[in-house]
């Protein structure tokens, strides 16, 4: 088998571990580092439930490969709290009922969290982000909650 040899730091811990070439970063989070948190959905990066942050930006992990995450930073949604408080992203989409089978919501919460970290106004954040279970007004609202946005979006 070829493999080949990566480091990455996810949530804070340093891992090396062998991937064959192929393997998508979703893949490698779920199976090798056991972070099963990050679901992967579509696989083209259309639907959001994969979203991490590298290096502090939200990126759909079902696009990268493992070996492209080589030295980089991971935080995955195992990983945007501090300890076992819920971040201000799930409080908001709990309070505003923007939950419900719960498939979507890693990714949401991730990226969510990075608006509400730097200030990210307004519904656009939820670009890239299916929900078939909503219909998107609690998700919206919880948005609007974290991120101060009016309704029409400013």
């Amino acid at each position: 088998m070829n493999t080949r040899s990566v480091t990455m730091t996810v949530n804070g811990v340093t891992h090396t571990q062998n991937t064959e070439p192929r393997t998508t970063l979703a893949d490698h989070l779920r199976t090798a580092l056991r972070l099963t948190g990050t679901h992967i959905g579509c696989g083209t990066g259309d639907c959001g439930a994969c979203v991490i942050l590298l290096d502090g930006e939200p990126v759909c992990s079902c696009l990268l490969l493992a070996v492209q995450a080589d030295g980089h930073d991971i935080t995955t949604v195992e990983g945007v709290a501090d300890g076992p408080d819920l971040t201000p992203a799930q409080h908001a989409l709990i309070h505003k009922h923007g939950l419900q089978c719960g498939f979507c919501t890693p990714g949401l919460v991730v990226r969510l969290a990075h608006a509400a970290a730097h200030g990210t106004p307004g519904e656009h954040v939820l670009a890239g982000h299916l929900c078939r279970c909503t219909g998107y007004g609690g998700i919206r609202a919880a948005v609007r909650m974290i991120t101060g946005a009016t309704r029409d979006g400013s």
